[in-house]
This record gives C-alpha cells, structure tokens and sequence, in this order.
C-alpha cells in the first residue's frame, strides 16, 4: 500500500464509495458504522437515511393497514435513481421523513461526499440498488434486544408511548420476516447482537451485549495486514469477563466466519488495533476510544469491521 495517507487519497478521488446497511428499525445500523465515520470525518463521510424514501406517511399508512417494511410503502425506484445519481457525484432533491410529525418535509438539496452511507430497511432490497453499493452491511440483533433498542428510541427521540411503540413492533414481524431478513443473503458483513453472556442486564446499564461479526471471505487483502489481538496482553492487562470466539456458519446459503466478541477489554489492547490501522491506512490519529479504560466487545467489533470496509475501499482504484 502507498504511504500516503488514505483520507487524501480518497478526497482526491472522483470515486464515490457507497456503503449499504440495512435492518429493521432500531436495530442499531447506525451504531456500527460510527468507527468509519469517525476515521475519515464530516468532510468525507455523508449518510442517506431511507425513511425520507417512504411513500406514504404515517396516517396515510394507517389508513392503507400498511407497514413501512413493506416495499410498496416505499419509493424503491426514486431512492434507485437518486443513488444512481450520487454516485455520479451530482445533487440530488432528497425527500425529507419527519419522525416526530409523521409527516414529509420539503425536499432538501444534498450532495453525496466522497463516501456515502445508506442506512434503512430496504437498502439492498432491489438489485437496481445493490448494483449500486460497493459493501453491504446486515444488522441483526435478536428479537429482544431489537425491542428494548427501539421502545427506547423511538420513546426519547421519537415521541411515542411504550404501547405504541410495542403495537407496532408486533404488527412489523411478519413483514419483517418476509421482506427484511432475506436481504442477509447479499450482505458482505452481518452484525448479531444478543444479550451477554455475563448477565441481560449489561446491556441496558453499560452496553454490553455479545456481538457476532459474519463475514464472508476476503477476495484481496493488502499485505502485512496486523489486526491480531496480543494473548499476553488480554491475560495481563484485563481484569474483567471477555470472551472471544471464531466459528465458520453456513447463512442463508453462504460461508461465513463468524467472530464474536462479549464483555470488555483493556483500552491498551484495542489501542494496538487503531495503531495497526493508523499504519495500514496513514491516517492518524485513530483515537475512536480514546480516554476510556474498558471498550466493549461491540466496539471492538465496530473497529475490525470499519478495517474490512476500509480494505474493500482500497482495491476500489485497482478495478
């Protein structure tokens, strides 16, 4: 790899990266793209939030006994054509979703950046979509950690009541069944989250949850990659409950690796990881965790696949 540094390599590149991630609301897509938001910056990084692609709003959705999981609740051939578009570079109208009124803005001029991330329900829904997307990320956490996220959400942010909020979750299932999940099929990297290991109630106090990244196998990778994790270290350095753990899954057809991560590792060790990106990419610094003692297995999880990404970026010139 070039010692240049990767920012300016891709600020300077006509190129625009797309990054697809979907899953079912509250699922937690945005949490897991934040370590490559917070490598590469505002200035690089632009996202695109599917909602504002809905067809109809929410009375209207009321009135027609239809979810927004559902395809047709949804303008599939604009959000096409508008990707199509921002990967050419050029300013789109975007349509605007607004969660507190569940009503439609007006549409706001944007600009994709030089990596643009989608994040939705139905983000490689189509294939006129997924011709279009350079990575595809699944976000699956299980049926009740998914429920607790979002009566949180949607009550703090959103402003609904918890019975509205557990209607809905119940009348979503079976679409989410049928037109959410099988987009695993197509995606590069799944996220599983559950509940952790070392007690449920982790997660809702300090965010700890066991965290699974799927992912297939590597085509290319750029020489001397480092990301290994130092045995001695975790034995010397953590005093608190970790586990890591790697086997091969068969999901939805397709071979994966499948490594999980659950609890918290000393800061000094996941410090080594940012240094081997920092070398890799010449992008300094890489400080995602910077000041804490503990990052938890979520986190380290976010940081190995913010390196699968970057490394898909960099073969992007070569094709």
């Amino acid at each position: 790899m070039s010692s240049i540094n990767f920012k300016e390599v891709i600020a300077a590149s006509p190129y625009r990266f797309t990054l697809g991630v979907a899953g079912d609301s509250g699922s937690g897509k945005t949490t897991f793209t934040t370590a490559i938001r917070h490598i590469f910056g505002n200035d690089l990084v632009s996202t695109i939030t599917l909602d504002d692609y809905h067809r109809y709003d929410r009375t209207e959705r009321r009135e027609r006994s239809v979810t927004p999981l559902a395809p047709e609740a949804n303008n599939l051939p604009q959000l096409a054509d508008h990707l199509l578009a921002m990967k050419r570079g050029e300013t789109i109208m975007k349509p605007v979703y607004n969660h507190r009124s569940g009503t439609f803005d007006p549409p706001v001029p944007f600009t994709p950046k030089k990596i643009l991330i989608l994040e939705g329900l139905h983000t490689f829904f189509t294939s006129s979509l997924r011709e279009h997307l350079d990575f595809c990320l699944f976000v699956d956490p299980d049926l009740d950690v998914k429920r607790e996220w979002k009566i949180q959400r949607d009550m703090e942010i959103r402003g609904y009541r918890e019975e509205e909020v557990l209607n809905e979750l119940a009348d979503r299932e079976r679409d989410y069944q049928q037109y959410i999940a099988p987009q695993r099929q197509y995606a590069d990297a799944i996220i599983r989250v559950s509940y952790s290991t070392y007690g449920k109630e982790l997660g809702p106090s300090q965010n700890i949850y066991r965290v699974a990244l799927l992912q297939s196998r590597l085509d290319r990778t750029i020489r001397e990659i480092d990301l290994s994790i130092d045995l001695l270290s975790l034995l010397s350095l953590s005093e608190r409950d970790f586990l890591l753990e790697f086997k091969r899954e068969v999901v939805d057809g397709n071979d994966m690796g499948a490594l999980t991560f659950d609890g918290e590792l000393n800061h000094a060790i996941i410090r080594k990881l940012e240094k081997n990106v920092e070398r890799q990419t010449r992008v300094h610094p890489i400080d995602i965790y910077a000041h804490r003692s503990y990052v938890t297995g979520g986190e380290i999880a976010q940081l190995i696949l913010a390196w699968r990404i970057i490394n898909r970026r960099i073969f992007i010139g070569d094709e």
